[in-house]
């Protein structure tokens, strides 16, 4: 199996190099997301999890369904890329010379972050998820304007710089494994088979180290400062960032504490997550209160997500985990909808998507209504699936403290508080009687006229209604093979 992944990786990649046409590039991308997907569902179907293949690779349950989750993401995004790219590039903002390194960039974000959830050896996973940043970095850079460019470029320094405390984390704990085992050693499944005869102190230490690099890629605060320029001068194609990037830096953040569980500096691991978690829902909350952005709103919004995730890992039981490992699906399925029909919108009226957005109902009511029932998924509304992760996360919670479960929710309703006040000022604006038919506005990069409503491609809306439909599919209906997975990778994590 992991031959067909390593050979559909470079033919894709090889030929990826050669096509001019916009078309066969897209085609290549989209063809590579579901030939991951098909070989992903072929691994968990068929493969006597876990298994490993060679010193260095290793497929189990978390990194397989984490890799589905990625390459759901891609898979929608691909599709999407075409129409907003052609829209950039009739616009001027994107060079058509710069085509082929975007699609270039995009196939090797989906490589480098497969290469780094099937990594075994965590400096391989380090380095992988570094090849990652840079990756992205070009995705959000692409566009002809000096603001995208200082976004990647800020991106690149707060990531790669904090991953640098990660650097240090993994010596310490192969430092840890030599006086332990007598020779040194960074692959997961020692560690984990070990990790109860290592310096509990030390441990903790590493922990701290790793958690400050992952933290900064997952988005935590407070080393979440990338994300909302990330997101807001990115192509909405940068959807990904949220399905993958943040995904990459839980990931990371899981596998570590899961060494800590079987030692004595659980406890003090678990404070860190927990207090980092809250710290990241109270600033989200109230920056999302100021936001005129809608993007930036959204970036802010993912902040707080991180961080609930992050309380649910710390509170540590199997049943806060189960729906942490749910909520990490389904904050993907609703926050790439979310910033698909963003992305809309963006065309439509600009940057400035609360004071310039007219007549949004009758000029792109689908994009319209998907951000309506996308906020009403992201803030954890029933029948949308982060009402029950949500909801559970909040019951283990009380098990920690009732204090923690009432300030969780308080600062949850404040950022849903956020979103509808954000939309209902939006939303309700329409174009008064008098004022003239082919005015506008100067918003972004040409003048938007309110009455002269932007061409979505197919390829655009599609995927925006496909992420959401499926979102609310889970909301009303819990698959078995789903639960079975989510408990499979409970075990194999020693929650028990």
């Amino acid at each position: 199996m992991i031959r067909f992944y390593l050979l559909a990786m470079g033919a894709f990649l090889a030929l990826g190099l050669f096509p001019k046409s916009h078309r066969l590039m897209n085609a290549l991308a989209s063809g590579n997301a579901l030939l991951h997907l098909a070989l992903t569902c072929t691994a968990l179907l068929t493969l006597d999890l876990p298994v490993r293949y060679g010193p260095s690779l290793y497929l189990d349950h978390l990194n397989l369904y984490v890799e589905l989750i990625t390459v759901l993401g891609f898979c929608a995004a691909a599709p999407y890329a075409k129409g907003y790219t052609e829209s950039l590039m009739e616009e001027g903002e994107l060079d058509p010379k710069n085509l082929k390194l975007f699609y270039l960039a995009f196939n090797l974000l989906l490589v480098t972050a497969t290469a780094a959830l099937f990594s075994d050896n965590l400096a391989l996973f380090w380095i992988f998820a570094e090849l990652t940043t840079v990756c992205a970095a070009v995705l959000v850079s692409i566009l002809s304007a000096r603001e995208n460019i200082d976004a990647g470029m800020k991106y690149v320094f707060i990531v790669s710089g904090a991953m640098l405390f990660a650097f240090l984390g993994l010596i310490f704990l192969f430092t840890l494994s030599a006086r332990a085992l007598g020779e040194g050693t960074l692959s997961w499944t020692e560690l984990m088979e070990n990790a109860s005869s290592f310096s509990p102190a030390l441990l903790l230490a590493s922990f701290t180290f790793v958690f400050i690099g992952f933290g900064a890629k997952a988005g935590i605060a407070p080393f979440h400062t990338w994300l909302p320029d990330a997101y807001a001068r990115a192509p909405s194609v940068s959807a990904i960032l949220s399905g993958l990037m943040q995904n990459l830096g839980i990931y990371g953040i899981l596998r570590t504490y899961a060494l800590l569980r079987v030692s004595d500096s659980a406890p003090q691991a678990s404070f860190i997550l927990i207090a980092a978690g809250l710290f990241s829902i109270a600033l989200a909350a109230f920056s999302m209160l100021q936001q005129r952005n809608l993007k930036r709103l959204i970036a802010f919004s993912s902040v707080e997500h991180m961080g609930l995730l992050l309380i649910g890992i710390g509170i540590g039981t199997p049943l806060a985990l189960f729906w942490v490992l749910f909520y990490m699906l389904v904050h993907v399925l609703v926050k790439e909808a979310l910033l698909f029909a963003a992305g809309i919108l963006h065309r439509q009226y600009g940057s400035n998507m609360r004071e310039d957005v007219r007549d949004v109902f009758k000029l792109q009511p689908r994009a319209a209504w998907t951000l309506i029932l996308g906020s009403v998924a992201i803030v954890g509304m029933p029948p949308f699936p982060l009402f029950p992760a949500k909801f559970f996360i909040l019951l283990e919670s009380a098990e920690v403290s009732p204090y923690l479960t009432l300030a969780i929710l308080l600062l949850l309703i404040l950022a849903a508080a956020s979103f509808s006040n954000f939309l209902l000022k939006a939303f309700s604006k329409v174009t008064e009687e008098g004022e003239e038919k082919g005015e506008g506005k100067e918003t972004g990069y040409r003048k938007k006229s309110f009455h002269d409503p932007y061409v979505v491609r197919a390829g655009m809306r599609i995927p925006t209604v496909f992420m959401l439909a499926l979102a609310l599919l889970l909301g009303i209906w819990f698959p078995e093979p789903l639960r079975v997975l989510l408990e499979a990778i409970v075990l194999e994590l020693g929650y028990v």
